[in-house]
């Protein structure tokens, strides 16, 4: 995709819609009360608006009208409870180390709650005031952030209103181009002179992007009624789409071999160059249909991937005759290819469809594909417990939230101190790669942002063009925040001195001050994940590592079934495949932290580095088999198959119990005994079967090696307890 066409993307993504509604949300209030002369009260509501829209994050409609209204309410009781104790330094130490163990705990909820319980110590933290006032005082002030809260929620809610779809599909678009990245990869597998290792660090750290924009746009179609239920061509259109590009996915993943081996047998031949060129040429489709999903226009192909198909196979037969090679590994990649060039056509034809009678069937059941979670007081007391990562984290938060307050005391800095507890607020993460990540973030964001800031305010003096460079400041802060945090800091910084600089205050003094907490606060969050409860990667790893194994159990266990005869529905094995993505991009994401830390703190890297890479293939090979398996015919299954695959399993199952014993075992047992192997009669010798044969071999080798590969991590830990904080 073209520069121009990536700012295109951006500006039609629901990134910049955020930035948009949340900018507009928060300066109308201030520009009414400006005009009738009283901007304090305006930036008072705006400060309502803001905050709630800053929980206003994409999903279903009624999670975020949910959201904003339990943001709202801890809003108005984290500004009441900090208000009725100001000016008690003893007590308001107290009210903010309570608060801030209070809404750390509600990521027990989710990232949305997450996000309210972060917005509840914002408000605190922006209502610390040393000042005296009145209850009546207090009361006016609190309804004033009300009425700003109120503000946000009626316009976000009317916008939905407008364009119910809009949503769902800029996370459709967004879906769609992640994909595209991983394809892009894959082609780099074909490029004789790239790094095969680093081609698949960057592919496993791909699939969790992949992964996390499937579940938002599940969350977005599967939960909202009105799109399952709609009978236009819009609501089904966005589902059809959607599973077609999940199942792409899958396509993408099946299209796996041993790329080294390959490199040596077809380099030299010049081949694999073809094969990189049209994999390359897919993912430049995918973008291009993901860029016209997005402007909402009408989609029209790329290019016409005929020539390419015929080339490739042109230059196999060049390559059979020449040099005598056998090709059947190129012919795969090439069935492979021709698969999901069809299914990007299959897209395309959605579009020229009558949708009373040219859509196919769709998903009965599609609130099985998403996770129902409720509000519940169990769940919150089960992670009372030192063993909880937000336990720890919440305590974290709590005790170094206190300290700063105290700090901010204790150094006369200037008359923002409480910027010490925001940058601890915002810096401070459950584990220490994302703390440590976003403390750097933070420090560079704001020491460039800074430096331009001034020198804008130094060059710029007309309240017009300072204004309108707020305004733009503001949506790209807004705008940027989820996806380029250090970027969003970088624009934030400016947009807050040209806000003070319109209250008459000296934006310099500001600026030093700003860059001084931001240091102290800093500090604090980074060296507390050191002596605060620390809670290192290589002590929860080992969960994460467990879920995944089960999962591509239940998947490959979908095969045996196919074997075995009975039936499978779609539904099933849809989600089975959808929870080994999830799982195994949290195990990437997990590794990722984990070799993040400290060298004293990695332990075991070097096996879970094969631990993820082993299971990287196993999921891959068990999609490729799965395919295979689901489009053979019966008399190709055999006996033997039955047999392998239940040694697999079995295999498997023992891997999975070196975790936790004893938890499950009957689950594992009646899955690998419930099949019976009545396919002995089957004798013929087809390509087919031997393919299957194949498979299956290689990947009950695989699984050999996941089960070494863990018993030396167990083997490793006995002396100490895995689930140990």
């Amino acid at each position: 995709m073209n520069k121009a066409k990536e700012i295109q993307n951006f500006l039609y993504s629901q990134y910049f819609t955020d930035g948009l509604r949340i900018t507009f949300g928060t300066i109308i209030p201030a520009l009414v009360f400006s005009w009738f002369g009283n901007l304090q009260l305006g930036i008072t509501v705006s400060l309502g608006a803001m905050v709630v829209g800053l929980s206003d994050t994409p999903g279903p409609p009624s999670h975020r009208r949910n959201g904003m209204l339990i943001c709202t309410a801890a809003v108005l009781i984290s500004a009441l409870i900090t208000n009725l104790v100001n000016g008690i330094p003893w007590l308001l130490t107290l009210v903010i180390i309570l608060l801030s163990f209070f809404f750390s705990m509600f990521a027990v909820y989710g990232a949305r709650a997450s996000s309210v319980g972060t917005l509840g110590i914002l408000i605190m933290v922006l209502n610390i005031d040393a000042a005296d006032h009145t209850s009546l005082d207090v009361i006016v002030h609190i309804a004033y952030i009300l009425a700003g809260c109120i503000w946000y929620m009626l316009l976000s809610l009317s916008l939905y209103q407008v364009r119910p779809y809009r949503q769902a599909q800029q996370e459709l678009a967004e879906s769609i181009h992640n994909v595209a990245d991983y394809i892009r990869i894959k082609a780099r597998f074909y490029d004789t002179k790239s790094d095969t290792e680093k081609n698949y660090r960057d592919l496993i750290e791909q699939q969790i992007v992949v992964s996390e924009h499937q579940d938002n746009v599940r969350d977005q179609l599967f939960r909202s009624k009105k799109i399952i239920k709609d009978t236009t061509k819009i609501g089904r259109l966005l589902i059809l789409i959607f599973t077609d590009v999940v199942d792409l996915f899958e396509q993408s993943m099946a299209t796996h071999y041993d790329y080294n081996s390959i490199r040596e047998q077809f380099g030299a031949t010049g081949i694999l160059q073809h094969f990189n060129l049209t994999i390359q040429r897919i993912s430049n489709e995918l973008d291009h249909l993901a860029y016209q999903v997005n402007a909402n226009k009408r989609p029209r192909a790329l290019y016409n991937f005929k020539t390419d198909l015929e080339r490739i196979r042109t230059a196999i037969d060049k390559v059979e005759k020449t040099h005598q090679i056998n090709t059947l590994a190129l012919k795969k990649v090439l069935i492979n290819i021709r698969s999901l060039i069809q299914r990007i056509n299959n897209i395309y034809g959605y579009f020229e469809m009558e949708p009373k009678n040219s859509f196919k069937k769709e998903e009965p059941d599609h609130s099985r594909f998403v996770e129902h979670k409720e509000i519940d007081l169990k769940q919150l007391r089960e992670n009372l417990t030192l063993k909880s990562t937000l336990f720890r984290h919440a305590v974290r938060m709590a005790a170094v939230m206190g300290i700063g307050y105290l700090l901010s005391l204790a150094i006369n800095v200037g008359n923002h101190s409480y910027w010490i507890l925001l940058t601890i607020m915002v810096i401070l993460k459950p584990g220490f790669s994302l703390t440590k990540q976003r403390n750097f973030q933070r420090l560079i964001g704001t020491i460039i942002g800074g430096i331009g800031g001034a020198l804008i305010l130094i060059l710029v003096k007309d309240e017009t063009s300072l204004f309108i460079l707020l305004l733009l400041f503001m949506v790209a802060t807004y705008s940027l925040i989820r996806i380029n945090y250090i970027v969003s800091v970088m624009f934030m910084t400016p947009y807050i001195l040209i806000m003070f600089s319109f209250l008459d205050m000296n934006t310099l003094s500001i600026l030093r001050e700003r860059i001084i907490d931001t240091l102290i606060g800093s500090g604090l969050a980074f060296f507390s994940n050191y002596v605060v409860l620390p809670n290192w990667e290589s002590t929860q790893v080992h969960g994460t590592m467990r879920k995944l194994l089960i999962a591509n159990y239940n998947y490959i266990a979908q095969a045996l079934k196919i074997i075995a005869g009975q039936s499978l529905s779609v539904t099933d094995y849809k989600l089975a495949r959808k929870e080994v993505y999830i799982t195994t991009a949290n195990m990437a994401s997990a590794f990722q932290r984990m070799i993040t830390e400290p060298k004293s703190k990695q332990k075991d890297a070097k096996e879970v580095n094969k631990f993820v890479v082993f299971n990287h293939i196993l999921s891959s090979y068990s999609v490729t088999l799965l395919n295979n398996v689901m489009g053979a015919d019966n008399a190709s299954l055999t006996g033997e198959h039955v047999r392998v695959i239940r040694k697999t399993l079995f295999l498997l199952a023992q891997t999975i119990r070196l975790f936790e014993p004893e938890d499950e075992e009957d689950e594992f047992k009646e899955i690998e005994r419930s099949t019976p192997s009545d396919l002995d009669n089957n004798n013929i010798d087809s390509e087919e079967s031997r393919l299957i044969t194949e498979q299956l071999h290689f990947l009950n080798r695989i699984v050999i090696d996941l089960n070494k590969t863990c018993e030396r991590l167990m083997n490793q830990l006995q002396p100490e307890n895995v689930n140990s904080p």
